[in-house]
């Protein structure tokens, strides 16, 4: 690494942030390079938790840590919020006037839910009819909405894609079917889950697996349900070719986009802010000493934890073939994998990349989790990610036996062509 000291800087300290400023700090000494993250709060949320809050199992507060406290010694965390990048410059400006120069900058600013590009949705009956829990005061709101409600109609809508954490919304319905069972009155609810997909899910063999779990429950399937409006007055969500569904109370997933900042940022992103990336460097199409994790891509794999996870690895490596001058490696496959709750204490564990679909069998070998199965020990591997989140994924440590390139042995039905791999 020649020219002297470098300077990284890191937009976001989520979890692609957290994880790869502390690979980062592992594999550079002081004396070589700076490290700097910014982020506009204090407060580290563990999202995945969320899922839960509504059911009564747990608050949201209890989720939330110190950001700051989550990096290693010798990072610079900086409290603010992003004005916009000058790419073409190097450099960023804060809003609080602050500017900060880079020799390489890591965009992992995540996305944000946009509710307002939905008529209606913040309008009459928001947060009182009609909520999300993809924030920690929805989550709240809808745990004293569901201990209310005795009976009626209960509709899961989510309003287009990409969103985070894809699989939540069919978790909410298959725990909320759980939690009316244990409270005896699942007769009097009638549970709706309505997507823009043409199936319970984005690929096609989970989708069919998924569809026949909602089935089972007693869930009905709404399929191709491009929403434009949400009543909350009259308590109906419509569609753009005009279909209704109606409901006496809504949760729903808002549109997604990237940070607003990249909007006001020359050439980094598309028209919904997300941005625009090399989909196996990781490294931004436009300007070289980017790189780009997470939920802030564009990228076709999953918005989710693990896939932020297994990014960092790829990610941390090319930052370090670019400040060594040497090739980039196409080193990301699309690997994500996702635990879905199924209720009554259970899970099924999916795992997938760019080609290869959520397939049946075991992870991340033959001897492993089940794959596509639901099963107590995955409701309890969801359970325990908590502590790994905190103690294992943030601090950047590796795990062994499990790596960024989605494994092969244990699942059943791969193409012949994909096994080579």
């Amino acid at each position: 690494m020649a020219g002297g000291k470098k300077s990284i800087v890191i937009l976001g300290g989520g979890t692609g942030g957290t994880l790869t400023a502390n690979k980062l700090r592992k594999a550079y000494p002081r004396e070589l390079v700076d490290i700097s993250v910014v982020d506009r709060s204090d407060g580290h949320c563990y999202q995945p938790g969320l899922l839960f809050v509504p059911f009564g199992k747990g608050k949201s507060k209890d989720l939330v840590r110190t950001r700051s406290a989550q990096f290693r010694a010798g990072i610079s965390y900086l409290d603010s919020e992003i004005d916009r990048v000058e790419a073409a410059k190097n450099r960023v400006y804060l809003k609080d006037g602050r500017e900060l120069s880079y020799d390489v900058l890591v965009i992992a600013t995540g996305a944000r839910l946009i509710p307002e590009e939905t008529e209606g949705l913040l309008g009459p009956g928001w947060m009182e009819k009609v909520f999300t829990f993809y924030e920690p005061e929805g989550a709240d709101a809808l745990a004293s909405a569901l201990k209310a409600f005795d009976e009626g109609t209960i509709v899961v809508n989510i309003v287009d894609m990409p969103i985070k954490c894809p699989v939540a919304p069919l978790e909410f319905a298959f725990l909320a079917d759980s939690y009316f069972k244990d409270r005896g009155i699942r007769e009097k609810i009638r549970l709706v889950f309505v997507t823009p997909l043409d199936g319970a899910f984005t690929k096609p063999y989970a989708s069919q697996h998924l569809g026949r779990m909602l089935t089972e429950r007693g869930i009905e399937l709404v399929t191709e349900f491009n929403t434009a409006e949400v009543d909350g007055t009259a308590g109906r969500l419509v569609s753009y070719d005009g279909r209704e569904v109606g409901f006496d109370l809504g949760v729903v997933i808002p549109l997604h986009g990237g940070a607003e900042y990249v909007g006001r940022s020359p050439g980094l992103g598309d028209e919904l802010d997300f941005v625009l990336t090399d989909e196996h460097t990781l490294q931004a199409k436009a300007f070289p000493n980017v790189f780009v994790i997470g939920d802030a891509t564009n990228v076709t794999a999953s918005k989710a934890g693990s896939v932020a996870h297994f990014q960092g690895e790829v990610l941390v490596e090319n930052i370090q073939h670019y400040l060594a001058g040497e090739p980039l490696e196409e080193a990301f496959d699309g690997h994500a994998n996702c635990f879905v709750e199924s209720g009554s204490g259970k899970a099924l564990l999916i795992d997938f990349n760019y080609e290869v679909e959520p397939l049946p069998g075991r992870y991340p070998s033959t001897i492993g989790l089940p794959l596509l199965k639901e099963s107590r020990i995955n409701h309890w591997g969801k359970v325990l990610f908590e502590r790994f989140y905190w103690h294992g994924l943030l601090p950047g440590r590796s795990v062994p036996g499990i790596g960024a390139r989605m494994p092969l042995s244990g699942k059943i039905g791969v193409p012949v062509r994909e096994r080579s791999v």
